[in-house]
């Protein structure tokens, strides 16, 4: 035994039985716990299922000057469809002259000049946008287009330029690694392919990479020779990965060309935002230990190193023991988790012991799959295939025949006398990502309700979480309507803290509008955009495909049920071009809202009450807001708990 465990042991003798929080710290959390048949569903997901899919490119505009005094950029765009759109983002920049010269001219000519459609718009996610100017181009030459871009004295000298034609060439990429701390590699694989089924050929495949200090490693080459987590050798499929030195979220553009069934060259990229986090922490023993807290519960306590001994983690893992009938059989018991603080050394988590009943389980039991994981990007800091659980006594409902359905204490632990110190009880509205007040137009909509604000602003799911908790501590009781993020945030306050939520009356405790629950393809060009513009609110990882199916692992059923969702779209008509924002429309598939798309809005599990177009995000969109829908508003404040 190691003299952790000794004095762990020793320790036992004398320590009264604790959950570890306070009210006075914060909000309380759950001591979640679910049946072996989700075990499944709670862990992450292949990462080929997150991959993100793009119709376009987007390349970098980085004008320099000549010996004349001129400042210029240029290069060759291969061009594969007929139909062209473009967007060119200079920071409101009026200085640029921009001309195209085609495959078989013997001149430029000024886009403008070329354009059957231009106009000003801006590109983003509520008020996380930046300004562009957009140009359509009909029958177009396929072929390869120089485009140049000129100016006597830039304001700015940098910018970028998103390019999409109606061609059916598609490349996707995704991560092939998930230990995202600092001093391992993250990996990428990228292919091609096309809508309708025909074959390309790749010519060049590259990695771009902009790390959290602003250093840039560009047209790092991608492989397909089987070595490089890209599958077979030569089957299609470009891999590549890079050194993650520091913390912090690192931008990652795959760049592909090639020919397409038709011979016509192509271009095209996706956007990737990858956070890194720093985390010494690890499991610093073979052995978990438990103790009975009361007749009907046990504390697991798992042994772990850290300097940062009062960090937050996000903790999953499976508890297995044998089958009371037959000793070698081992038995899948439940699963348990949550949001655990170090305490002084150990994560405590909690085992209401009608599982191991239910299970008809004795030991010996072990921990199995277990991983820690930092609460803001459930990025794996600390895993482990199975650990022996130290049960010295089983207390006597562990043994007693288990009879009836699941109840709230097996899955959430036992609820504070106290949950919340407030009176009354309201209907909390609740708005998104860098959003200003989207509900406070309609808010006599509604009824008892009370609009949270936290405007423009950045947070992870967990930190909103917190913050609605925080406002809505006010109340005794709550049900929630929320708008974009909001929905997720709500959700994630329900999994893993206890709340007005778990007070509230009523038939939908939750319901949500436009809420990309599975992530939006906005998010890692939004980042790329900002590394040269600025940012605004700042990058959001929860918000790509990648960090909301990470999120997502974490999310049991139960949660999932008490969400009712809705999405929403444009009106689509057959006699024009339909959208509900021009400029997001080039990179999202449509059905979509502008920023989330109908296939991400979906929450397996939740009450999908429908999809109803005609509406569309946020406001300045081509159809009204989502959230000013009055008939969807009057049913969700008549069903919404309080």
């Amino acid at each position: 035994m190691d003299k952790k465990s000794y004095l762990y042991l020793l320790s036992m003798l004398f320590l009264p039985p604790t959950v570890g929080y306070s009210q006075d710290t914060g909000p309380i959390p759950k001591q979640l716990a679910g049946p072996p048949s989700e075990f499944e569903a709670m862990r992450p997901n292949n990462p080929i299922g997150n991959a993100v899919h793009s119709k376009s490119a987007l390349l970098p505009i980085q004008l320099s000057v000549h010996i004349n005094g001129l400042w210029s950029w240029q290069t060759d765009l291969p061009i594969d469809g007929d139909q062209l759109q473009m967007l060119v983002f200079s920071d409101n920049s009026t200085d640029w002259n921009i001309s195209l010269r085609a495959p078989s001219g013997f001149r430029s000519q000024t886009l403008d000049s070329l354009t059957s459609d231009s106009r000003k718009t801006d590109f983003g996610i509520s008020g996380e946008s930046y300004p562009a100017d957009y140009y359509q181009l009909d029958q177009v030459a396929k072929g390869s287009w120089e485009f140049t871009v000129q100016a006597s004295n830039p304001k700015q000298k940098q910018g970028f330029l998103l390019v999409s034609s109606d061609s059916p060439q598609r490349i996707m990429s995704y991560q092939t690694s998930k230990q995202h701390l600092t001093g391992n590699r993250v990996g990428f694989a990228a292919y091609a392919y096309s809508d309708d089924n025909s074959r390309s050929s790749i010519n060049t495949a590259a990695i771009n990479i902009t790390g959290p200090d602003g250093d840039s490693l560009t047209n790092q080459p991608m492989y397909d020779d089987g070595l490089h987590n890209d599958g077979h050798a030569n089957d299609g499929v470009y891999g590549a990965d890079f050194a993650a030195v520091n913390a912090g979220n690192y931008n990652v553009q795959i760049v592909m060309t090639g020919v397409a069934a038709d011979g016509a060259a192509f271009i095209r990229t996706t956007e990737h935002l990858v956070p890194v986090i720093a985390s010494d922490l690890r499991i610093s023993s073979s052995i978990a230990y438990s103790n009975e807290f009361n007749e009907n519960r046990l504390l697991i306590n798992l042994p772990v190193d850290s300097y940062n001994n009062s960090a937050k983690y996000h903790v999953y893992a499976e508890v297995w023991g044998r089958s009371v009938n037959n000793p070698k059989l081992q038995t899948a018991i439940s699963w348990i988790g949550g949001m655990v603080n170090d305490d002084n050394g150990y994560l405590q988590l909690g085992l209401d012991t009608r599982w191991i009943a239910r299970a008809e389980a004795t030991g010996p039991f072990e921990l199995r799959n277990v991983r820690i994981e930092d609460p803001d990007h459930f990025i794996p800091i600390a895993e482990a295939k199975s650990i022996p659980l130290s049960v010295p006594v089983l207390p006597e409902t562990a043994t007693r025949a288990f009879s009836g359905a699941l109840d709230q204490e097996m899955l959430m632990g036992q609820q504070p006398l106290v949950t919340n110190r407030g009176v009354g009880s309201k209907l909390l509205l609740v708005h998104g990502y860098c959003s200003g007040n989207v509900w406070g137009s309609v808010a006599n909509q509604f009824t008892d309700e009370a609009i949270f604000m936290d405007l423009n602003q950045n947070r992870s799911h967990d930190q909103f979480a917190i913050r609605i908790h925080n406002f809505g501590s006010t109340y005794n009781s709550y049900g929630i309507v929320a708008h974009s993020q909001g929905g997720a945030a709500a959700t994630h306050l329900y999994t893993y803290y206890w709340s007005g939520l778990d007070n509230a009356t009523g038939s939908r405790l939750i319901q949500s509008v436009g809420t990309p629950y599975q992530g939006t393809a906005l998010a890692g060009n939004l980042a790329a955009l900002g590394s040269v513009f600025g940012v605004g609110c700042g990058s959001n990882t929860d918000l790509t495909y990648n960090g909301a199916a990470s999120w997502l692992a974490g999310i049991p059923s139960w949660a999932r049920s008490a969400v009712n969702y809705y999405s929403t779209s444009f009106t689509d008509v057959w006699w024009r071009y339909d959208y509900c924002h021009l400029a997001t429309d080039l990179l999202l598939s449509d059905p979509e809202d502008g920023t989330t798309e109908k296939a991400y809005a979906q929450l397996s599990g939740a009450i999908n009450r429908g999809h109803k177009t005609g509406w569309c995000h946020t406001s300045g969109m081509r159809d009204p807001a989502q959230t000013t829908d009055s008939s969807r508003n009057s049913t969700m404040n008549a069903t919404a708990a309080r």
